[in-house]
């Protein structure tokens, strides 16, 4: 999640939308005063001189640290709300610590994906790495691990919040129209970042579904799947 104060905009990191690699490409246009929240390690490598900045803040709306971890001395995970900004944060809490003034001034951006085709991924990312296989069907069956909630990140009262909401399916395309928006120096292009497979070694997402699996995803993710007329 990014706030460039040099830029004026707002840059909500939406998952399994290639987020990773956007926000890398913007970390090259932030200034010192622009907000850079952390990423998993292996990822912050990758940015231009690591780049994660004034995301610790000390706002009344921010959670407090469980009594235990401030007894204990225990650092905060990178993406843990207590740090202040964090990486998948929604939007309504950005405008409760930024404030109406800039939320409302600022260009609001973020891209979001055919949620087939998303859950298909996001099931991928989850069981890389694990040692007992677990289908996809069996992934599914658990709501609470399954969903990927990026309506909640880009809504507020169940309505879209951001300015421009780009489709994955175009993300070349749809992130140069906001560059061009924004008129942001530079070829910022996007590189592949996060990927689960090497291209060409996915199967469609098509494969991962039967008719139960593929009518949670309708029900779980009908607003967005209405917004941007996705389809099976």
């Amino acid at each position: 999640m990014i706030i460039s104060h040099r830029h004026k905009f707002i840059y909500l990191k939406t998952i399994k939308t290639a987020s990773t690699s956007i926000e890398n490409v913007l970390c090259s246009v932030c200034g010192p005063d622009d907000i850079v929240t952390p990423a998993a390690e292996r990822f912050m490598k990758l940015r231009p001189g690591e780049m994660a900045q004034n995301y610790r803040i000390d706002h009344p709306a921010v959670p407090k640290r469980p009594v235990i971890k401030r007894l204990l001395g225990r650092p905060e995970r990178y993406h843990h709300p207590s740090v202040g900004y964090y990486e998948h944060m929604p939007g309504w809490r950005v405008k409760t610590y930024i404030g109406d003034e800039i939320w409302n001034e600022y260009y609001k951006f973020t891209f979001e994906r055919n949620p087939w085709d998303r859950q298909a991924s996001f099931y991928r990312f989850r069981k890389k790495g694990r040692k007992q296989e677990m289908s996809f069907e069996q992934f599914m069956s658990k709501k609470s691990r399954a969903i990927v909630d990026n309506w909640g990140i880009y809504s507020i009262d169940n309505k879209v919040a951001v300015d421009f909401l780009g489709d994955y399916d175009n993300l070349e395309e749809e992130f140069q129209k906001v560059c061009d928006h924004l008129k942001l120096p530079g070829d910022l292009s996007l590189p592949k970042v996060n990927t689960t497979k090497k291209e060409g070694d996915t199967p469609s997402y098509r494969s991962y579904y039967n008719d139960k699996t593929r009518d949670l995803v309708a029900d779980w993710y009908a607003p967005e799947i209405e917004l941007m007329g996705y389809k099976y």
